[in-house]
């Protein structure tokens, strides 16, 4: 029952975003500007249609295993040479209906716990708010250290995707003490600076000290759209909007994903997920690595 709320939920957002999406190709045609949408959608050697796929994909890895998509995004963009400060923008921008769509569906569906989003949100607003600024202006004009820094961080994720194929059971009577507000703050900045990682990290340590998993990842989420909104808005006054092309990307391609996602959790092999994606970010994150050293 719960599964299918979740479904249909995500399944009226993909009809209105279509709706959408045709007024606006129609008004576009009537106004003469698909001229200059073929121009966007054909810059960077039609990164758009690379980064349709990458939505798509990242989306199935953040639906099935309830984080990942930050982590994806941000090692693929990487691996393509996009600078920094422009991935983590482009992520958040793109991220900031994605992870609405994924909030307004936990609060319908009870996952959420107020308490907890505040005391994870608010230090991560923070966080998200000096990690955006750092990145603005340290990853503009030390694009190249920012970068492999960045690198170092998704190949440590990538193999803490993979440890978690390995791990026993978590003892869910043990419930371990967590510092919410420290967690908040690194959460957030990291975030914020790297593009990603707040699921692996935030969520993954809820879950490894023993919070009921439906509200870890429910107010997790929650928490994750605000400090989305947070740094989308620091990088817009700091940076303006570039690149739509890889923003429409990713968040088309993860708007047609998401009303299946719920779907595909119950199919897909966990572990198998673990181990396919944790790899796959540890070879990018490698390359890109040896790519900006030598």
């Amino acid at each position: 029952m719960v599964i299918s709320q979740k479904i249909q939920f995500r399944l009226n957002v993909l009809l209105i975003t279509v709706i959408v999406l045709v007024i606006a190709f129609i008004s576009m045609y009537s106004l003469g500007y698909l001229d200059e949408l073929e121009i966007i959608l054909a810059k960077d050697n039609h990164i758009f249609y690379w980064m349709l796929l990458v939505g798509v994909f990242a989306e199935v890895v953040a639906g099935s295993m309830g984080m990942g998509y930050g982590v994806i995004c941000t090692t693929t963009l990487l691996f393509l040479n996009i600078p920094p400060h422009i991935v983590s923008a482009s992520i958040h921008s793109a991220e900031s209906f994605t992870t609405a769509a994924g909030s307004i569906s936990h609060i319908k569906l009870k996952n959420v716990s107020k308490s907890l989003v505040k005391k994870l949100a608010i230090p991560a607003i923070i966080g998200a708010i000096v990690g955006a600024l750092c990145l603005t202006y340290v990853g503009e004009y030390y694009s190249k250290i920012t970068k492999t820094v960045i690198a170092f961080y998704t190949l440590y994720l990538g193999f803490k995707i993979l440890s978690n194929a390995f791990k026993p059971k978590q003892n869910k009577a043990l419930k371990k003490k967590t510092n919410l507000t420290r967690l908040g703050v690194i959460g957030g900045f990291i975030d914020s600076f790297a593009g990603g990682g707040w699921g692996p990290l935030v969520t993954g340590t809820l879950i490894k000290n023993a919070f009921t998993p439906r509200f870890a990842v429910g107010s997790s989420t929650v928490a994750k759209f605000i400090l989305t909104i947070t740094a989308a808005i620091t990088f817009f006054f700091t940076l303006g909007i570039q690149h739509w092309n890889i923003i429409l990307g990713l968040l088309i391609g993860g708007i047609i994903t998401a009303p299946f996602s719920a779907m595909l959790t119950a199919k897909l092999p966990v572990k198998n997920m673990f181990i396919i994606i944790g790899t796959l970010v540890i070879v990018m994150s490698s390359v890109t690595i040896f790519k900006s050293v030598f």
